[in-house]
């Protein structure tokens, strides 16, 4: 499909800088494929859900993988993107015309990394130095990796460090949060519970080319890049279990959805999973895995906007912004949410 029929108008100003405090008072918008849209908030979900749904979260924890250093007189910005190995991480940085192969680069705080190899991409794989635990040299040197529709309008710091982060997170190795599950809290999680919801959680460590645009004109042209992830088999044992009892899986992010549906073969039935995954979802696909997503509302012309229309209908998307722009909807990482039920 050409990639301009995903193309919307957002006025800047509905761009979030921040999220909303507490957490689960940000706006929802919730859409079945016909009829009208209800706005509410993220802690009115368990009317919005059923007795015997479950919530699938990615359990994910964002490191600071954004760092700052110098090779000779070049300043250096690096965001890693996926750990190769337990030294090595292929990243995506800036100036990396400066580097050749055997580069080092210093980001300072005693950290140095090893500019190894360039990908075909524009990538590197930097080897970083010591013995020291990557994640420990990250803390030392690295920041939150704020997505660029955020860095570019204010420096990180230190609230980012609790605000960029799912009280899910676990597992380290994202470098992107996954931002759907921010809105939650113990309180709504609690209210869930009563109400009969329940969840579930998985693992996919998000890469920074979450946040690349789109270059090529046609949705074929694009190439996805590859992301870790994991589903338990007891996990994918229970979420079958739930849709044989007639409950719904609904994905917390497009993150949970994205494994879910890797996981998950043309009977409908999710398997264990453990690898890569570069699972590009645009309309015309057929979901094997999910009844229901809850995401925030995303770019212009973006994967996860593609996504989302594969999910509802690109009118039906359409349709769904151009309500939450006029209604005042905050968009993108730190912004509002939709809960997106296609069988309704």
């Amino acid at each position: 499909m050409r990639v301009n029929l995903f193309d919307f108008d957002l006025p800047p100003e509905r761009i979030a800088l921040r999220p909303a405090v507490p957490r689960d008072s940000a706006r929802i918008l919730s859409a079945g494929r016909e009829g009208p849209f209800s706005d509410l908030v993220v802690r009115d979900l368990p009317q919005l859900l059923r007795a015997g749904d479950v919530l699938v979260f990615n359990n994910t924890r964002v490191i600071p993988a954004q760092l700052e250093g110098t090779h000779g007189n070049a300043r250096i910005s690096a965001t890693l993107h996926k750990r190769i190995d337990l030294r090595r991480w292929q990243a995506f940085v800036r100036n990396g015309r400066r580097l050749r192969g055997g580069s080092v680069v210093n980001f300072g705080a005693g950290v140095t990394a090893l500019a190894e190899a360039r990908f075909a991409d524009g990538s590197w794989t930097l080897v970083f130095g010591g013995d020291e635990p990557v994640e420990v040299l990250l803390e030392r040197a690295g920041r939150m990796p704020l997505p660029p529709y955020i860095a570019g309008k204010r420096p990180t710091d230190e609230r980012d460090r609790q605000d960029y982060q799912t009280m899910f997170a676990a597992e380290d190795g994202a470098v992107a949060a996954p931002t759907a599950a921010l809105h939650f809290t113990p309180e709504l999680m609690a209210a869930l519970a009563d109400a009969g919801i329940g969840h579930e959680t998985l693992t996919l460590h998000v890469g920074a080319g979450t946040f690349l645009p789109v270059k090529a004109e046609d949705t074929t042209d694009h190439p996805m890049h590859a992301e870790w992830g994991r589903i338990d088999p007891e996990t994918a044992a229970r979420l079958n279990a739930t849709r044989a009892a007639g409950g719904r899986i609904i994905a917390v992010g497009t993150t949970s959805l994205r494994l879910l549906e890797s996981g998950a073969d043309e009977a409908h039935v999710i398997h264990p999973f453990a690898g890569d995954t570069s699972i590009f979802i645009t309309p015309g696909y057929t979901f094997r895995a999910i009844d229901g997503l809850m995401t925030n509302f995303h770019l212009p012309k973006s994967t996860l906007f593609m996504l989302v229309s594969a999910l509802m209908g690109l009118e039906r998307m359409q349709a769904v912004y151009a309500h939450a722009i006029a209604q005042g909807y905050r968009f993108y990482s730190y912004g509002d949410s939709s809960l997106l039920l296609p069988g309704e």
